[in-house]
């Protein structure tokens, strides 16, 4: 099973026509995800890719019922593009772009809490449930159907901790890239939550780093909860002077907040098995597991 996406979720491309847009559509349609339409406005009844272009989603969502949008739009207008979404009743909305103003996200996530929408980013690699779907941009060969669910901060440890995993042989049932930027969608809370209701899943990985609570917050929901799985945890930055931002606008460690030897000490007290080198990332997850 697969959290949020999976083989029926119908796909739409907002700026598909674009550089950028066309080219991971590509990607996506040659890993199997169902892209049914692609929004451009000006470029209606064009097609891309055997794709038809639309000029709005609401359009777009009228003709091809789609249910989830990837956002390959520049931050100038990427806000508005994912409220354009959201308003025209896409249950999902990932937005790939970084740089997007922050009182922008803030109004995004304001418009999506009352349309019910659900957000994956910004800034981030998007999601993908192996052999079945993927929306976003992160290399679908790398990764394996499995029970492995992972939530990560940052898209190139993603990567680096699913191809350990998928080298060890422990494929993955959904991988989530949340974003690295202060304001963004779903949290590592809601994954969890997600997780933890997928039989499928059988252990939870989270990449974090620096910056911001979403650690802290994870770790006193696991917690709280007891939580019924295995959970591994890897916290990038712990060499990081304060007040340097490191990658991430969200990775900045202000005064004693968003420090990586307090996410550390929280993931051990919840019970998160933490891995302190990267390298060592899958073959840690397989000795514990099996």
């Amino acid at each position: 099973m697969s959290i949020l996406i999976g083989a029926q979720s119908k796909v739409l491309v907002q700026g598909i026509t674009g550089r950028e847009g066309h080219f991971h559509t590509e990607q996506m349609i040659q890993y199997g995800t169902h892209v049914v339409g692609g929004v451009t406005p000006g470029r209606g009844g064009q097609t891309v890719l055997g794709v038809p272009v639309f000029d709005s989603v609401e359009q777009a969502v009228r003709a091809t019922g789609a249910d989830v949008s990837v956002v390959f739009v520049p931050a100038a207008s990427a806000a508005d593009a994912a409220c354009e979404a959201s308003a025209a009743g896409v249950r999902l909305v990932v937005i790939i772009a970084e740089h997007i103003p922050i009182l922008d996200m803030i109004r995004t996530k304001s418009f999506f809490r009352e349309h019910g929408t659900l957000l994956v980013g910004p800034n981030c690699p998007g999601i993908i449930s192996p052999g079945k779907s993927k929306v976003g941009i992160m290399p679908g060969y790398i990764h394996r159907h499995g029970s492995i669910g992972l939530a990560s901060r940052s898209g190139t440890l993603t990567y680096e901790a699913v191809h350990q995993l998928t080298t060890t042989g422990l494929g993955q049932s959904s991988c989530v890239g949340i974003g690295g930027d202060p304001v963004h969608g779903l949290s590592f809370v809601d994954l969890l939550k997600l997780y933890g209701d997928d039989p499928e899943t059988e252990a939870v990985c989270l990449i974090g780093e620096i910056g911001g609570n979403a650690e802290e917050c994870a770790a006193a929901y696991i917690r709280s909860t007891r939580y019924p799985k295995p959970v591994f945890g890897f916290i990038a930055g712990l060499s990081a002077p304060p007040g340097k931002r490191m990658g991430h606008a969200g990775a900045i460690i202000s005064g004693t907040s968003g420090r990586g030897e307090d996410k550390v000490a929280a993931f051990e007290a919840a019970g998160i098995t933490v891995i302190r080198e990267l390298g060592s990332f899958g073959d840690t997850v397989a000795h514990i597991l099996r």
